[in-house]
């Protein structure tokens, strides 16, 4: 009897994981529609609604201030 329901239970938990993983796997792909696709044909790109535009300034700003830090030489091992 103890075999029969422990035996239930590896079922019931193998097939709630494969429920599980499909639908995570199910969220994060994207969804490309033929709508997205004819506009990719005509316009060459994608336009978004909820795509932030880059901040060209903050971008230079980090580029300059990793370019203006030192860094060591490495060592030599001889």
């Amino acid at each position: 009897m103890t075999g029969y329901l422990l035996g239930a239970l590896a079922v019931l938990a193998a097939v709630v994981g494969w429920k599980v993983r499909h639908r995570l796997r199910r969220q994060t792909r994207s969804r490309v529609t033929d709508e997205i696709i004819h506009q990719i044909e005509t316009l060459g790109r994608v336009d978004a609604e909820d795509v932030e535009p880059v901040d060209l300034e903050r971008a230079r700003d980090e580029e300059d201030e990793f370019w203006a830090q030192t860094w060591d030489e490495p060592e030599e091992d001889w």
